[in-house]
């Protein structure tokens, strides 16, 4: 069933059953100006996350709510923050 706030409901399935995460596959499907493609690859002025600590990834994770984090290990977390 489509929702409301997702524009075009195949883009983002797909997306989804790729790995894509929600926030990022709705701001995919949503984007109606440009190339889908080119949405995708926006913003990235972070360094990569295997360039920062384990107190900084374990921070991230917790300002996104990810579960278990305290458990994770390093790639763990990075994998989790990636995913999410």
């Amino acid at each position: 069933m489509p929702r409301a706030q997702i524009k075009d409901e195949k883009t983002y399935q797909a997306l989804r059953r790729e790995g894509a995460g929600k926030e990022k596959a709705a701001r995919i499907a949503n984007d109606s100006g440009g190339s889908r493609s080119a949405t995708g690859r926006k913003g990235g002025k972070a360094g990569a996350y295997e360039d920062r600590s384990k107190d900084d990834l374990y921070s991230e994770a917790k300002k996104v709510g990810i579960e278990g984090r305290s458990k994770m290990s390093k790639s763990q977390l990075i994998d989790a923050l990636r995913h999410r």
